[in-house]
């Protein structure tokens, strides 16, 4: 018998649907997670966020989602307060349990690491004033979850998106993005 690697098995998982329907509250203690998760993949100018519901019987959907595309003439202030704002109304529009952000990779151009931080900021800001419990996963954990491979493209991580999410197209990358870090919250999160 041919020795399968674990990113086949963790793709035949997901594609089955198992992940997210496979542990019983009898099974390992592990209940699966049932309501609406925000999943945000902050950036300045060009921020994801994605609603996803899981009623832990049926296919996970994606409630709404949206690229918050920002112009290069709002100062960086501007860009922060409408983050905010995007994901306030995010959260006032749905009954969101809880939000999940991606963290912040390694990047060499302090600016650039000082920039995503203060997006991330803002994000996490709206949703601390707001009082909706924050998740940070890496990049790398996100992919491993939803695509099986923490190396992944982020055509991979769409594609993944769409059949996960059933999908008649495949979203924008930081709305695809943004639904995998949900969805990532939803594979992994423990009561």
């Amino acid at each position: 018998m041919a020795r399968r690697n674990s990113r086949s098995l963790w793709s035949e998982k997901i594609l089955k649907g198992s992940v997210a329907n496979s542990a019983t509250p009898a099974s390992h203690g592990r209940r699966n997670y049932i309501g609406h998760i925000l999943g945000i993949d902050p950036s300045l100018r060009g921020s994801g966020l994605a609603v996803i519901m899981l009623d832990g019987i049926s296919d996970p959907k994606l409630c709404a989602s949206r690229t918050l595309k920002l112009s290069d003439k709002l100062s960086m202030p501007d860009c922060l307060g409408e983050i905010y704002k995007a994901v306030a109304d995010f959260i006032e529009e749905w009954p969101i349990r809880h939000v999940a952000l991606e963290q912040t990779i390694y990047v060499q151009n302090f600016q650039t690491a000082m920039i995503l931080g203060a997006a991330r900021g803002a994000a996490i800001a709206a949703t601390s004033v707001l009082g909706k419990p924050v998740f940070e996963y890496p990049p790398l954990r996100v992919k491993q979850a939803v695509v099986g491979f923490g190396r992944a493209s982020k055509e991979q991580v769409g594609g993944m998106m769409r059949q996960i999410l059933s999908l008649p197209t495949t979203l924008p990358f930081d709305e695809s993005d943004a639904a995998a870090v949900a969805m990532c919250h939803a594979y992994t999160w423990r009561e």
